[in-house]
């Protein structure tokens, strides 16, 4: 390159107008969701009270592309097409011959990338009639998101958030509240499910399969209202990338090609958003990048979760998939990374690493924020606790090709800001945060009451 590039704009006219269906391109497909009652593969019927057949279209479409609605792009272009960065300052703190790339969602309304599904499952829940979406939210990311969709189709929005982020990130709370959405903590006393937890524990820090379970049961008895989920489905992977097709138009501009390609890993969206479009090139042998999933030590569904059928949700009411699941009833830790506390894995990010296609590790969270440190430092932006599994992962990457001199190409995405995570960083800071690592013992308890099917 001739000139020093640290930042990669695409213009309007240049923004993808398809999102892409990794299924179609893999060796095999992954196994069905099946029906909770019946154990047989569900049906688009099974899943019309929850989502809009649009979507449950999407869900089990073999088309390789699906167009995005005009009415959608119309909204992306809010903030879409979103900046790559060369992380060059990090390089020369880090005396790096790696060069690190990432794509930033942080501009997003929202201020993550999960705004990039919550427009498009508002969007055609609006175009069949629905005007309520209910949906869980962790780190309440996604409950901004989901607030800030619905309030641009005039929708209405409740948010059952996790109780442990409820209390820690009362701005969420607010963000969600200023978009017109209701929040309740989760266990809440809205739901009998709710109010049996809280019966047991008045301080229940909950979970997602708990408030999973709370937006699901609301759901379910109003045929007006629908469930939105932030991530895990197929049709939200595929709605996310849309960031990794513009990172590689962006990358293409530069004449760059990923060596290595590393993601934080919760319930699949971001990581998968990202690389199932360089996935799609490997496939084709265009490229060869490793492909990472990262994920927290405190909740490791692929590197310590066992690959079988489980509920997505911890009452068992919604359709069993077969996805590396530490058990639906598995309540983690109360890590500051709140987005990636889910017990399970996406069933097709879980399914393209049982096909050897992806790798995974997990780090502890104080790894995490000293690199998040080094990132916001030389970089300037600070990023949300989610992202600091894979900003951790890159910088293991590139002190590893400064011992090794390989020039590799790092790419990641930086899916949202922090600046209403700043608690977490103030704990990191005072030395008051710990490293919480899952026990094998753990795992066995919470996996003894997952049900045993056959496939």
């Amino acid at each position: 390159m001739s000139e020093p590039v640290t930042k990669v704009l695409l213009s309007e006219d240049e923004m993808p107008t398809q999102w892409y269906n990794v299924i179609p391109d893999l060796p095999s497909p992954p196994p069905p969701a099946l029906h909770p009652g019946t154990l047989q593969p569900a049906g688009p019927d099974d899943f019309a009270p929850l989502f809009p057949m649009a979507l449950i279209m999407q869900e089990v479409s073999q088309d390789r592309y699906v167009d995005i609605p005009g009415g959608v792009i119309d909204v992306y272009r809010l903030w879409r097409p979103s900046p790559l960065f060369r992380a060059r300052r990090l390089e020369q703190l880090l005396d790096t011959p790696a060069r690190i790339y990432y794509k930033y969602e942080g501009v997003s309304p929202s201020g993550s990338h999960k705004t990039n599904t919550s427009v498009p499952q508002a969007y055609y829940n609006h175009q069949e009639g629905i005007t309520k979406l209910t949906t869980e939210t962790g780190a309440g990311q996604w409950g901004t998101a989901l607030a800030f969709a619905t309030a641009q189709y005039g929708m209405e929005c409740e948010v059952w958030q996790v109780a442990a982020s409820y209390r820690s990130k009362p701005y969420r709370r607010t963000m969600m509240q200023v978009w017109g959405a209701t929040v309740h903590p989760s266990p809440s006393e809205v739901t009998e499910y709710g109010r049996s937890l809280l019966a047991q524990n008045p301080d229940h820090p909950g979970s997602l399969g708990i408030a999973i379970s709370e937006a699901v049961a609301m759901a379910v008895a109003d045929p007006n209202t629908r469930y939105a989920l932030g991530s895990v489905l197929n049709h939200v992977l595929m709605h996310q990338t849309i960031i990794g097709e513009e990172a590689l138009l962006q990358l293409g501009k530069l004449g760059e090609v990923p060596d290595v390609l590393v993601g934080c890993t919760g319930g699949g969206s971001n990581f998968g958003g990202l690389a199932f479009p360089f996935l799609r090139e490997k496939l084709a042998g265009t490229m060869n990048p490793t492909i990472r999933c990262v994920e927290p030590a405190a909740c490791p569904s692929l590197t310590k979760g066992e690959y079988r059928y489980d509920f997505g949700d911890t009452a068992g009411m919604t359709p069993l998939m077969k996805m590396h699941t530490l058990g639906h009833d598995f309540i983690p830790d109360p890590i500051h990374a709140g987005g990636l506390r889910y017990h399970g894995m996406s069933p097709l990010v879980s399914h393209i690493y049982e096909l050897g296609l992806c790798e995974a590790i997990a780090i502890p969270q104080r790894e995490c924020f000293a690199a998040a440190l080094q990132f916001a430092r030389t970089q300037g932006i600070v990023p949300a606790p989610e992202p600091t599994h894979a900003i951790a992962a890159a910088v293991r990457e590139a002190l590893a090709c400064k011992e090794s001199g390989e020039e590799k190409v790092i790419l990641t995405a930086l899916c949202g800001h922090g600046h209403l995570d700043l608690a977490a960083y103030e704990a990191y800071l005072s030395g008051t945060m710990v490293d919480l690592d899952l026990s094998e013992e753990a795992v066995a308890d919470a996996m003894s009451r997952v049900p045993v099917i056959a496939g």
